[in-house]
Formats: C-alpha cells, sequence, structure tokens
C-alpha cells in the first residue's frame, strides 16, 4: 500500500458518465501528469489553462526545439529524447511536470510511468477521450497545420484499445473526461502530497516508540507540560484531549503498538490528538502489521503483536474500524518546517524526502538494507545516517538505542521504552533531549541496545521484525 495521494481519495472515472457539473481534477502538487487523447482532442489549450508554462512539456514544442518545425514527425525520435530529459530533471528537483503528447499506446505511457517510478512521484492521467467528430472538427479549425482524419483515426483506435489497459496501469488517478463541455468545466485542484506538512512550524515536540507503554506515555507528556483529559470520543468511547499551554504539538515516529500493555490506550490518545491536529504520526511497522490484520490479510503474530490481539479482542467493532481509518490515513514520513525536519519511522535519505511510492514507504517503515541476511536470517541493516549530508534534521526511531545521539544531522529517539530502558523525546525546534524511565521491562529484547559506538558502524545490527512481505500464519477473520 502506498501513501495516501500515494493512494488517491477520489474514484477511478474510466465509466463516470459525462456531466454538465463542474469537474474537479484533483492533481497533486508533485507528480508526472500525462494527458492521453489523439490529436485535436484539446490537450494544448487545456494544458495552457491549467498549468504553468515551465510545467508543461509538448511534444510538438520539443519537435520545433530540434527541427524548427513541430510537425515534422521525423525529429520526433529526437523531440522525445530531450523531453524525456528535460521531464527527468523537472522530477528529481519536485517539479510538477505534465505530458502534452497523444501518449495512446501503451508503450509511449511505459516509459513516463516507468520515470514517475524512478523518481517516487506518482503519475495521473488526464484522458480526453471523445467522439471522432470532435478531434477532426477541432483539427479543421486548427491555426497552421492539420493533423488529418486518418492520423486522428488511427490514435482513436489505439485509446480505444488501451482503456482497460489504462485503467491496470499504475496510475495513482485517472480522470476521463468525455466532452468539449466537460473539459470547459473542468477544474484543476492543486494538493500537497499527505508527506508535506511545510507549513507546519512547530513548535514540536517528537516522540519515539511507544509500543504500548500508555505510564510512560503520559509521564513523558507530563514532563513536556502537556494537559491530558479524559473525553468521551464521537463514538461514546472513551478518549482523551491533549492541549500544550504553549501551542505545542506532538510528533509520534510510529510503533505505538505491540509489546507493552496497553496499545489501545495509546491508540486512543494518539488518534484523538491527530483527529483534533494537535498531533501528526507516522505509520511504523508494527502499526502496518495491524492494520493489515484489520483489513483481513493474515500476518505473522510474532514480536509482541500477540498482546496487541489480546488488548483489542475485547474492543467494540466501531473501535477498530477507527483504528483502521486511522492507520491508513498515516504517511509514511513527514516534511516539516519550509523542509527544515523530516520525520520517519525507520529514518529516510534525502532524495526520498516528500516523495511517495512503495520503495519510498518501504525504506521509511523498514530501512534501508543490504538485501543480504546474517545467519539468523535476519537483514543487514546499513547505517545510511554516516553518509547522510542533507540540509533537513532527520528524526527517526525503530532500532532501540541505548542513548540519542546525533549522527550528521539525524537521531535515533527510540531509546527501548518498552524493554525496560527509557522513552525519549526531542523538543523542536530547540533540539533539547527529554526522557522518561520505563516502570518496567514489558517485553524481552531480542539483541542488546545499540550503543553510541554501534551508531558509527556502516553495518547496524539486523532489524528483530520482518520486512515486507510479511509471513502468513493468522488473520483477523479466524
Amino acid at each position: 500500500m502506498s501513501d495516501p495521494v500515494e493512494h488517491s481519495q477520489g474514484m477511478d472515472e474510466a465509466t463516470a458518465p459525462a456531466r454538465s457539473r463542474q469537474r474537479r481534477l484533483v492533481v497533486p502538487e508533485l507528480a508526472l501528469v500525462l494527458l492521453i487523447g489523439p490529436s485535436g482532442s484539446g490537450k494544448t489549450t487545456f494544458a495552457r489553462r491549467h498549468f504553468g508554462p515551465t510545467e508543461v512539456l509538448s511534444s510538438d514544442f520539443f519537435r520545433a526545439l530540434v527541427s524548427d518545425d513541430e510537425a515534422d514527425q521525423t525529429a520526433s525520435r529526437d523531440a522525445f529524447e530531450v523531453l524525456h530529459l528535460v521531464a527527468e530533471k523537472r522530477l528529481r528537483r519536485g517539479r510538477l511536470t505534465v505530458i502534452d503528447a497523444t501518449n495512446t499506446t501503451a508503450e509511449a505511457r511505459a516509459r513516463w510511468l516507468a520515470l514517475a517510478k524512478q523518481n517516487h512521484v506518482p503519475a495521473l492521467a488526464i484522458v480526453f477521450d471523445l467522439p471522432l467528430e470532435v478531434y477532426l472538427q477541432r483539427d479543421a479549425t486548427r491555426p497552421g497545420r492539420r493533423v488529418g482524419e486518418p492520423v486522428i483515426s488511427r490514435q482513436l483506435r489505439q485509446l480505444t484499445a488501451n482503456r482497460g489497459r489504462i485503467l491496470r496501469e499504475p496510475f495513482a488517478h485517472r480522470y476521463w473526461l468525455r466532452s468539449v463541455e466537460e473539459i470547459e468545466r473542468a477544474v484543476v485542484v492543486r494538493r500537497p502530497l499527505c508527506s508535506d506538512k511545510r507549513s507546519w512550524h512547530g513548535p514540536f515536540d517528537i516522540v519515539g516508540d511507544v509500543h504500548g507503554c500508555f505510564t510512560e506515555l503520559c509521564d513523558m507528556l507530563e514532563a513536556l507540560g502537556y494537559q491530558v483529559e479524559r473525553v468521551l470520543g464521537p463514538s461514546g468511547e472513551a478518549g482523551f484531549r491533549i492541549v500544550h499551554p504553549g501551542g505545542r504539538r506532538l510528533v509520534f515516529i510510529g510503533d505505538l503498538v505491540d509489546r507493552g500493555p496497553d496499545s489501545v490506550s495509546v491508540l486512543r490518545l494518539a488518534m484523538d490528538a491527530v483527529r483534533r491536529a494537535k498531533a501528526l504520526c507516522v505509520l511504523g511497522n508494527h502499526d502496518r502489521k495491524l492494520m493489515r490484520y484489520l483489513e483481513g490479510y493474515e500476518v505473522n503474530v510474532a514480536h509482541g503483536f500477540e498482546k496487541t490481539l489480546q488488548q483489542i479482542a475485547g474492543e467494540t467493532a466501531v473501535f477498530r474500524h477507527r483504528v483502521l481509518t486511522f492507520l491508513r490515513h498515516l504517511s509514511s514520513h513527514y516534511v516539516l518546517d519550509d523542509g527544515r525536519l523530516v520525520v520517519a519511522h525507520a529514518g529516510l535519505p534525502e532524495e526520498y524526502h516528500g516523495r511517495c511510492s512503495p520503495t519510498v514507504r518501504r525504506i521509511a517503515l523498514f530501512g534501508v538494507t543490504t538485501g543480504r541476511r546474517d545467519e539468523q536470517g535476519l537483514p543487514e541493516r546499513i547505517n545510511w545516517a554516516l553518509s547522510y549530508r542533507g540540509r533537513a534534521l532527520v528524526v527517526y526511531g525503530h532500532t532501540p538505542v541505548q542513548e540519542a545521539v546525533w549522527v550528521n544531522q539525524t537521531i535515533n529517539i527510540d531509546t527501548g521504552c518498552v524493554f525496560g530502558h527509557k522513552l525519549t523525546a526531542l523538543r523542536y525546534p530547540e533540539l533539547e533531549l527529554v526522557s522518561v524511565p520505563a516502570r518496567a521491562a514489558y517485553y524481552p529484547a531480542a539483541r542488546a541496545l545499540l550503543t553510541p559506538e554501534d551508531l558509527q558502524r556502516p553495518l547496524l545490527l539486523p532489524a528483530t521484525d520482518e520486512m515486507m512481505p510479511e509471513e502468513v500464519t493468522v488473520g483477523a477473520g479466524e
């Protein structure tokens, strides 16, 4: 599963009827947008109306650029080579890029989809699917060159044959425009990716892996100056209201659940704080396992998940649905404070900041690995922080450490509370560490917590938790 708008919330509109009302086309602020349709469909006019001139890369423009004649089809190969190069540079720099070409064949779209995947950005399709007579009429009134009926008919046949394939291709969203009226009424609405919280400037209190240690979480909130009040939630269930007199907000680095004694209360507090915009939370690998279980997938019951299953067994279906909805909407990471701060459960190298793809999600949840496994069959994890030279501070957890120490511009604040050590938070922008001791060791540690010296080595100890995909042993329906 990819992040929300890594995971679009709207429906795919391949079968949606044309409507006379305004059409809202939601486009992420960072994406690769493919305009798809035969010549004469109005793609160029649409692009000019809804996107900036530097955002649109037109095949006609690049043909003219390399040959002084946009109609020179012999220049198409050279034109698309340059167009592809410019698109790649724009996406690498994090710029919205719109491809204005027919894109009616699977081969043409495959190259762009591969480029989006390579740069870890979502790809969107806007399909201009009109009757033949509309294309021909527009072509007849086109200033300058005309494409002609044979070419347009061939492109329409390609589009017709590709409708089903477009639905199966890995677009984050597809919009079908089936009439001139729909095109005229279309409105492009830009939205940031779910990881983009650059407008959130703090101050923040970033809390390490809680793992069901609710008492210690309350101790931490008290130490940080938060007021915690027990209230009734939206469905009449018990909940929490937290507030800081200084307007500070919490950021949880994931792994709210498993191993500890009260994952349910930790979930209630975090969900209510996020719902009231008093907190953010990134998804951890343990949280992901719970999400998959609640979705009905079979997962491996190990590494403390059995405790969470016991604790949620007596909860209502309404609560379980709330948890699932909450977890589904968590991002793999957040970029905060105009890009100065990045929070991810297992850390994130700079090239993935603000991006969304399965690769970004996997690294943010599980870390960077060598692809090899040790004698226990566990993945070797690379200490990516040693080579980090990014501008943003990166705060993360996942691998328990004895002490939170800075390595370049990164810091791991998972100090093994559930194993009997302590819970740690980082105050931002002050960069002050606050810790509270664990009340007990709730779960045995598989290996010793990493020392500050361990954090200076190129390879960290292997992960104690499984990588995706998970082993199949039990499902929510059992």
